[in-house]
């Protein structure tokens, strides 16, 4: 297709002006007068697609490609489809950018399929998929209409460094050197064939990889090729360096461990992106534009170039199942929260039964001591403010009290505490606390004497004595008298004793009248009383 406008749109793209260029093509497309053969559509839209990708207008550039695929009469299938694989790929649309880039490699009439393959593999690599992307750079390698096979062993190389295969790597390195290429490119290739020697602990090799890398004094390596430098000099003036023999692995059975290949690795030498397209004077831009490649390793290998189809979908199975591991561990760590929220919920439980709660009974015991002038902030709800008052009064000030022990139950706690006064003295407090909520509040305060507890227990039993009492005769005043006796040296304490006797004189007198008449034939016959006392 030849007129002004087809004219005037080429050497507008020549000068780069490629809004002048689009404008053209457009003017073309409107024009009625002008005669549009089969195939001449797709033509349009193709240039107007490439002027759009120069601009890095993708979007844009999506659309023309796409209304030149709709011309079936257009016989430059493979080429539109690698471009539109180029603009998907710049828009990180990595699987259009696939699909594209297929259906470029399959267009026989394709004279640079090894750009689709390219461009293939560069988009896998981005969705880390390091085997499919290896398969890709291997066929751009070995196609014969390819100029420069090196940036796709260099690309190769990416592929087994991610694959943990460093050995095979090291050949893919050795094989791409053998071909002409730019003194930076060169330069890159001899700094990522170091690292890879270092990963084969071939430190020797690694350093004369690095000194080539650095000979010329233009390259700089990145910090993990540095790292890699810096270990492989230490190696070698220690005279620790490994000279074993690099092999490829020949392991049918092999399958790399890919748990994070997903993401760019930390000791990945890094370097610019490399283009994987030349630059087409009809069917692409006067720049190519793809996208940045991220070469975190410099690698590749023969092995490769001689691997089954079989083996290549073994690695590919192999991802696909760390694949699946990595989205296991989402449930995982869900399932082990829930068991955690589990225990501690079990655990509380198991405090709230045992009579534990937060805060705790002693330390709201603790801070009424401290805090005596706001005792409405420790004292339950239910207790009225008269029984709170009449409670503080004999509380004494205390920031540090002394917690003598603990009684506790699901739903009440007391608390036995020693409280010193300002004079020294120090006095014992029972404290009844209950349950509100996981907290404690305290219901009641009570001065406590530990003899208390003695005395109780003693008059508990002289009452068991006398209930068991004889109800009739002189057996009552023996009972009394027997409890009189046993009163008396129970303790030197007097009011201890005469407690007992009051006790055995009220036992006596509850058996009414003939408890009293037998009392005063006790008295009328005290011989015959002592005699049957003994």
């Amino acid at each position: 297709m030849e007129n002004r406008y087809i004219d005037n749109a080429k050497a507008a793209y020549a000068a780069r002006d490629y809004q002048a260029a689009i404008d053209s093509y457009v003017e073309c497309l409107n024009d009625d007068a002008v005669e549009k053969a089969p195939g001449d559509l797709g033509f349009l839209y193709h240039q107007i697609g490439n002027a759009f990708l120069s601009l890095h207008d993708f979007n844009s550039a999506v659309d023309a490609y796409q209304q030149s695929v709709a011309d079936g009469s257009y016989d430059a299938c493979g080429a539109v489809n690698c471009n539109l694989g180029k603009a998907y790929a710049a828009l990180r649309k990595y699987d259009d950018a696939v699909a594209a880039f297929e259906i470029a490699t399959s267009d026989a009439k394709y004279s640079s399929r090894y750009k689709a393959h390219l461009g293939m593999g560069n988009a896998l690599l981005k969705m880390g998929k390091n085997a499919e992307a290896g398969a890709s750079f291997r066929e751009a390698a070995l196609d014969p209409s390819n100029p420069d096979p090196t940036k796709a062993l260099l690309n190769l190389g990416v592929c087994f460094m991610a694959l943990d295969r460093p050995a095979d790597a090291v050949q893919s390195y050795e094989s791409a050197l053998q071909f002409d290429m730019d003194p930076d490119t060169r330069n890159k290739m001899y700094a990522n064939l170091g690292q890879a020697y270092v990963a084969c602990n071939q430190m020797q090799k690694a350093m004369n990889a690095f000194e080539a890398a650095l000979a010329d004094h233009t390259y700089f390596l990145s910090d993990s090729a540095s790292v890699d430098y810096s270990r492989a000099a230490t190696a070698v003036a220690t005279g620790t360096a490994a000279m074993a023999p690099i092999v490829a692995n020949d392991d049918e059975t092999f399958e790399p461990d890919m748990s994070g290949l997903d993401v760019t690795a930390a000791s990945v030498p890094q370097a610019p992106a490399h283009d994987a397209y030349e630059p087409d004077p009809v069917h692409y831009p006067a720049d190519a534009y793809g996208y940045d490649v991220n070469d975190d390793y410099a690698s590749g290998d023969d092995r490769f170039f001689n691997a089954s189809d079989e083996e290549l979908e073994k690695y590919s199975k192999s991802i696909a199942r760390q694949d699946r591991k990595r989205r296991n561990v989402g449930l995982k760590i869900a399932v082990f929260l829930f068991a955690l929220l589990v225990v501690v919920a079990g655990l509380g439980v198991f405090a709230y039964a045992k009579g534990y709660g937060f805060p705790t009974a002693e330390s709201v015991v603790s801070g009424l001591f401290a805090d005596t002038s706001n005792p409405d902030k420790y004292f339950a709800k239910g207790v009225s403010s008269d029984s709170v008052e009449k409670d503080m009064a004999s509380v004494v000030q205390d920031d540090s009290i002394t917690v003598n022990g603990v009684e506790r139950s699901m739903s009440s706690s007391t608390v036995y505490v020693t409280a010193s006064a300002e004079g020294g003295e120090d006095v014992q407090y029972k404290v009844t606390l209950v349950r509100d909520f996981v907290s404690w509040k305290i219901s009641d305060v009570e001065l406590y004497f530990p003899s208390m507890a003695d005395s109780s227990s003693t008059t508990a039993d002289s009452a068991a004595a006398s209930s068991n009492s004889a109800p009739t005769g002189t057996g009552a005043v023996e009972q009394g008298a027997n409890g009189a006796g046993a009163a008396q040296p129970a303790g030197t304490d007097g009011a201890q004793a005469g407690g007992a006797s009051v006790a055995g004189a009220d036992a006596t007198q509850e058996q009414g009248a003939p408890a009293g008449g037998n009392a005063d034939a006790a008295e009328q016959q005290p011989t015959s009383n002592a005699a049957t006392a003994n």
